[in-house]
């Protein structure tokens, strides 16, 4: 099942189930442009079997990023810039993979180190998590901030076609401004974008239909969208069904699920778990548990929608995947982590040559008990979870750089590398942009 191609309903073949799912690579110049770091690591995962190579989030707007580094298309592209972007897509796209461009605004998620304002919704403030990371102070978006949004997420839509780009994706999920808009808990305004779930899906669903009109109908468009916030009053998974079976009526060719924002991340709960239970858990079950992260969930949007669906989360073993994919519970895998430690895993999957992905993650902790994922102080438990994503942000930094990934790599040393860089990082990109001050 793993290795058998899909058609979606626009037309396209992927050649195999395979989505490597969307990780932030903060690689890109201070002005947003891509380079050739880009170039290798997305020929690295092409090259590692993957169907669809879903990229980092790229950012609509300069004035609300993720993070510095991130890729943003915003206006009309210099020459440069579209040469960038077209050899990042001829990269992408080698061994028949397809290279789709995830499309974001980082809304609310806004660092304070890049922004000390940032748009949303409603005024709905993020607290600092870990005590480390801050972010800007939210303002309610007006009604011509909302339609002009809707017309940044199209032209950068055309920019990727354009260069190359086989697809895109829009990332409404993990707290960003698309799903800000879904949440009940962000979103309460009274306008036509809040209130009831029709309401709240408008930004995205006339989003889709705006970029549908440009792109054409033969132009892969997906979404990745919560499975459930995962927090009392958020976007609940009852909602995440309802926004489905709104989807399904749209032109969009794949949805994918997750679950979780900045304030409560599940799959990142899900691997503290493993890690907690490691010594009382059989390996064999574990890994059920760790595939099973959002089965449950995708189980029920299959039940309401026809498109195909990606399931993303806690996948390992390729038996895990082949079951997910013959129960019918979802039509594709989704792999993150693995593919920062085992670029390659996918052809080594489908070959045999492998059963499972390396659970590299069992084995991240700053140290035992009170400096674990199990320590009696939260803080010290959130760090540890924070630290394990920057030890894969580490590995995409190696393979970006034409290295081997270091897996022995310490978690504190990553933790203190990244935050050393994406300091330095931010101050270059506030220099460079200016209207930030």
């Amino acid at each position: 099942m793993i290795d058998s191609n899909l058609f979606l309903p626009c037309g396209i073949e992927i050649k195999n189930r395979f989505l490597k799912s969307a990780m932030t690579e903060g690689i890109a110049q201070s002005d947003g442009m891509a380079n050739k770091r880009h170039n290798k690591l997305y020929e690295r995962w092409a090259k590692g079997g993957v169907g669809i190579n879903v990229t980092g989030n790229v950012q609509v707007d300069h004035r609300y990023i993720e993070r510095a580094g991130n890729v943003v298309i915003e206006g009309k592209q210099s020459n440069e810039s579209l040469a960038a972007l077209a050899d990042w897509s001829k990269s992408g796209t080698q061994n028949n993979a397809h290279l789709w461009m995830q499309l974001s605004h980082a809304g609310r998620q806004t660092p304070f180190s890049i922004n000390k304002e940032s748009r949303a919704p409603s005024v709905q403030p993020l607290p600092t998590l870990g005590g480390v990371l801050k972010f800007g102070v939210p303002k309610e978006l007006s009604q011509s901030e909302i339609l002009n949004i809707i017309d940044q997420f199209v032209n950068a839509a055309e920019v990727a076609k354009q260069t190359g780009f086989t697809g895109v994706q829009l990332h409404s999920a993990h707290g960003y401004l698309l799903s800000e808009f879904l949440s009940p808990n962000v979103n309460q305004r009274t306008d036509e974008w809040g209130g009831s779930i029709e309401n709240r899906s408008r930004l995205l669903i006339t989003t889709i239909e705006a970029i549908r009109d440009k792109v054409g109908s033969n132009f892969p468009i997906s979404v990745k969208l919560n499975s459930s916030d995962f927090q009392k009053g958020g976007f609940s998974h009852e909602e995440s069904i309802e926004v489905a079976r709104i989807l399904n009526n749209t032109s969009l060719d794949l949805l994918e699920i997750s679950g979780g924002t900045y304030e409560n991340f599940t799959a990142l709960e899900m691997d503290s778990f493993n890690l907690k239970k490691a010594k009382t858990i059989k390996p064999q079950r574990s890994t059920k548990v760790r595939e099973a992260y959002f089965l449950k969930y995708a189980e029920a949007i299959k039940d309401v929608i026809s498109i195909p669906l990606a399931v993303t989360g806690g996948f390992r073993s390729a038996e895990g995947m082949n079951n997910a994919l013959q129960s019918g519970a979802c039509d594709v895998i989704g792999l993150g982590r693995p593919l920062c430690s085992e670029p390659d895993i996918v052809n080594k999957l489908i070959s045999g040559e492998k059963k499972s992905a390396t659970l590299y993650e069992n084995m991240l902790e700053f140290g035992p008990w009170i400096l674990g994922l199990n320590s009696p102080i939260s803080l010290m438990r959130s760090n540890n979870k924070a630290a394990q994503v920057y030890w894969c942000y580490r590995q995409i930094l190696k393979i970006a750089d034409g290295n081997e990934v270091d897996t022995k790599l310490g978690l504190f040393k990553a933790f203190l590398d990244h935050f050393r860089d994406d300091s330095a990082n931010s101050k270059k990109y506030k220099a460079f942009w200016k209207d930030l001050d």
